[in-house]
């Protein structure tokens, strides 16, 4: 078996944290549903203006909002304005990595979908 990335959110702007909720990370629905990610599924979050990387689960925010929000213990590793990637992995056996096609989700400073593409720069939207 290899861990293959499945989907990404890439270069989204934290728009909230709330240190009191129990963990995870809210995301916009719409953005969940293009990069492939269920209510949740592990995620990896990487910040890009800290280097911080974290492993949480993923929880639907209302579609269209743009919200992206750091809950739990690991809204002490962003603050809002912060660049993350969001990332979901899948267990595939070789045979079936050799064809992993990722979906990456482009997003603007407001996490407003810009684009979405598969492998080698394809565009899907």
């Amino acid at each position: 078996m290899r861990v293959m990335l499945k989907g990404k959110i890439h270069r989204a702007c934290v728009t909230m944290v709330n240190i009191g909720y129990e963990g995870s990370i809210s995301i916009d629905k719409k953005l969940m549903e293009e990069a492939d990610i269920l209510p949740y599924e592990k995620v990896h979050v990487l910040n890009v203006n800290n280097g911080t990387r974290f492993e949480t689960y993923a929880v639907e925010a209302e579609p269209g909002s743009g919200e992206i929000g750091i809950l739990g213990a690991a809204a002490r590793l962003a603050t809002v304005g912060d660049t993350v990637i969001i990332i979901s992995y899948s267990h595939v056996d070789d045979a079936e990595a050799r064809h992993v096609i990722p979906r990456i989700v482009h997003v603007d400073a407001n996490n407003a979908i810009t684009r979405t593409a598969r492998a080698a720069g394809t565009i899907v939207f």
